[in-house]
């Protein structure tokens, strides 16, 4: 049975103190760290970004605030989130395996997939991630966690999958690991020195 992404989904992991596990201050680390890691391949500052699976779209309003004129994509499985949401931070509804029947026009500077892919199943994700390869034109923050982690919250609909894994499925559709998550695609690669690349 497919997880119910509504309103009282949100509520509990992302606004009661007893169960949410990030708070604002946390996910503004986690976006000026990414937007860092884009600018600087980039050379230039971020003009686009998608976020897949984005929920409520908590990364849109703490983008533009340090971006003012960024373009955000978001899309989200949560009809609940798109119907409030969607027009004032442009969200669309759609699922990770779905991404290409949305015909979206990139490439964006950025593609976002946060705290998404372990709860994606395993041939859903690769449609996903193969179009998320052809939508992206710098750099990518693919969040997953791995049988390796301890994951503390929602363990609903997780998929156990290794490190390896994920680095296969990512390296076959383009990515090229720099650390922190962040992967680069092929046109930025020539900018990635030996000791920057991940392993």
């Amino acid at each position: 049975m497919p997880k119910d992404y509504d309103r009282e989904y949100f509520d509990r992991w992302y606004r009661d103190p007893r169960k949410r596990v990030k708070v604002e201050d946390d996910v503004m680390r986690k976006v000026r760290l990414v937007v860092g890691i884009a600018e600087y391949y980039l050379e230039r500052p971020l003009r686009s970004v998608l976020d897949v699976g984005c929920g409520e779209g908590a990364w849109r309003p703490l983008l533009k605030r340090i971006r003012p004129a960024l373009r955000y994509q978001g899309v989200d499985a949560s009809e609940y989130a798109v119907q409030r949401f969607g027009r004032v931070r442009n969200i669309r509804l759609g699922t990770v395996g779905g991404l290409r029947d949305l015909k979206l026009r990139g490439p964006y500077d950025l593609v976002v997939c946060c705290d998404v892919m372990h709860y994606v199943p395993s041939d859903e994700l690769a449609r996903g991630v193969k179009e998320m390869g052809r939508l992206a034109g710098g750099l990518a923050y693919l969040e997953a966690f791995t049988t390796e982690d301890a994951v503390v919250g929602d363990k609903d609909s997780w998929q156990d999958r290794t490190p390896a894994w994920y680095r296969r499925l990512f390296a076959s559709n383009g990515f090229s690991p720099v650390g922190s998550q962040c992967y680069v695609t092929p046109g930025v690669l020539e900018m990635v020195s030996a000791l920057e690349g991940a392993t």
